[in-house]
């Protein structure tokens, strides 16, 4: 792991929380809350700045859930399988 300062985590790596907004096509608010309640990506704090490492938001990004499959109701699964 290499550490804040060096040269892969300069703070030119580092995105804003704008930059995250935008490349989520959320609102900066929503990014602000997300952090506020602890759902949204892993953050640096730098001082008093908020940034975010890109392959942070990538691995939050690839576990959050996906859709495109209907998921059955406890209920309706216990009348399907006669549970």
């Amino acid at each position: 792991m290499h550490p804040i300062g060096s040269e892969k985590y300069g703070m030119s790596n580092l995105m804003t929380e704008t930059e995250v907004a935008k490349r989520l096509n959320v609102s900066l608010a929503s990014v602000r809350r997300w952090r506020l309640e602890r759902r949204g990506p892993t953050f640096v704090k730098v001082s008093a700045l908020v940034r975010y490492r890109p392959e942070d938001l990538d691995a939050w990004l690839s576990e959050l859930p996906t859709g495109g499959c209907v998921r059955t109701s406890p209920r309706r699964y216990l009348e399907i399988t006669g549970g």
